[in-house]
């Protein structure tokens, strides 16, 4: 008997269950080696699920809206028709798991953010060369009448998703293959093929009832999860006010050119983090692991509930134009839920930036796995005494940073906090270089 078993996915790191968004093929259709036929919802972004199994999908164990645990089985695919009914009998028997035939084991929940946890488990064996196109885009192509076989994918592994479809069919051209795309492979003995972003229909706005108790969103139980796995970490906290009369006089000089004052604040922390790579650092059981680059996490809200922190990687080393053209495109993808798990679990050092509200201070918590947090507060007209022995206005925000006392202590965040003054107050026309 060939019955196997399909499982829930771990998409990313922190993934401890998916929801299933909706079922792409019925009990009974039959299923070609790497079509999808599930879309789950992760704690960060919908994903098209393949199976690279073929045969018939003979049993749903979990239906669309349902959650199931990580690594759980979810469905059954039979290798031909007569096995069928031997997988419904299979599963009615056992309850939810069956007998499989050379199923691998599931990818754990806890992998590493540098090598995100892929759909290994759902019999993924992708090989080069072989033509991976996403539904939509294979639906598109048939559409505008695109041959799939000229394009070269941007998606992971070279999957051709629908924006490649579209940039040929407006264009003429091949379009290039984005560079941020594909996450890191899972080390397995056979390659694998990781699900691709899914455009999801637009979340719908659950109303307040008094009264009632409306279910945490997956991405607001993620936030959950991350939240109280930060209680156990002894934190201090840090607070500085630096004037941005300097950074504010540039930020109008190029704004017309797309660039937004997030990108110029995290330009502006990541060149200060050469200076001390402890603030970028993070915290082990093994001792203090100093990351080789910097990437700065920026918190952005979810419309529909929970939060998400898209990834500046190598921010220090980046131009600022090429910065914010980045962070627009991340925010986009964010809200969407399209992000690569390397586009939000990479970051080594995270801003939350609540003074766009008109917040003049807050504290923010540490994120797992990071050694810092810097919550930035609005800038204000302050008077202050000028070194002349006058009184003046200046342009001022508080900043509190938030840092792990296990490995940085008071005197390496003041450090940091006066150099990134500095930089800000002095000579901010530097981040442009």
């Amino acid at each position: 008997m060939s019955i196997h078993e399909v499982f829930m996915p771990a998409l990313s790191s922190t993934m401890t269950e998916g929801k299933i968004v909706s079922w792409v093929k019925s009990p009974g259709d039959k299923v070609e080696k790497g079509e999808t036929v599930v879309v789950v919802e992760s704690d960060k972004a919908d994903m098209d699920v393949e199976t690279f199994y073929e045969g018939f999908l003979a049993h749903i164990i979990v239906e669309a809206g349902e959650t199931a645990p990580v690594g759980s089985a979810i469905a059954f695919i039979a290798e031909t028709e007569a096995e069928i009914e031997q997988a419904k009998s299979l599963a009615n028997s056992s309850g939810v798991a069956a007998t499989t035939t050379s199923s691998p084991e599931p990818v754990p929940a806890t992998t590493s953010a540098a090598t995100p946890a892929l759909a290994s488990q759902n019999g993924s064996n992708h090989k080069e060369g072989r033509l991976v196109v996403s539904p939509r885009a294979r639906k598109l192509a048939k559409e505008l009448k695109v041959d799939l076989t000229t394009l070269q994918g941007s998606g992971p592994h070279g999957r051709i998703v629908a924006e490649d479809v579209e940039a040929l069919s407006n264009k003429g051209k091949q379009p290039a293959t984005a560079p941020v795309a594909a996450p890191a492979p899972v080390p397995t003995s056979t390659p694998v093929a990781p699900p691709a972003p899914r455009t999801p229909a637009p979340a719908p706005v659950v109303a307040a009832v008094p009264g009632q108790i409306v279910p945490l969103t997956t991405f607001q139980n993620a936030v959950v999860r991350n939240m109280v796995a930060t209680i156990s970490v002894p934190v201090f906290r840090v607070g500085y006010t630096i004037t941005t009369d300097g950074l504010d006089k540039l930020y109008k000089q190029i704004k017309s050119k797309g660039v937004t004052m997030t990108a110029l604040l995290a330009k502006a922390v990541a060149v200060t983090l050469q200076k001390h790579p402890l603030l970028n650092a993070s915290y082990s059981d093994q001792g203090i692991v100093y990351h080789s680059d910097i990437n700065i996490s920026v918190a952005v809200a979810m419309d529909d509930g929970g939060l998400i922190t898209p990834v500046l990687q190598n921010a220090d080393a980046v131009d600022i134009y090429s910065l914010s053209r980045t962070w627009k495109s991340l925010v986009e993808r964010a809200r969407a839920k399209q992000l690569q798990p390397q586009e939000y679990n990479s970051g080594t050092f995270t801003l939350s930036n609540l003074g766009m509200f008109g917040v003049d201070k807050f504290d923010a918590i540490l994120p797992p796995g990071q050694g810092s947090i810097l919550a930035i507060g609005a800038s204000r007209p302050q008077v202050v005494a000028t070194p002349d022995g006058l009184f003046g206005v200046r342009q001022q925000m508080q900043v509190n940073i938030t840092s792990d006392h296990r490995i940085i202590y008071g005197a390496h965040a003041a450090a940091f906090l006066q150099d990134l003054a500095k930089l800000i107050e002095t000579n901010s026309q530097s981040l442009t270089m």
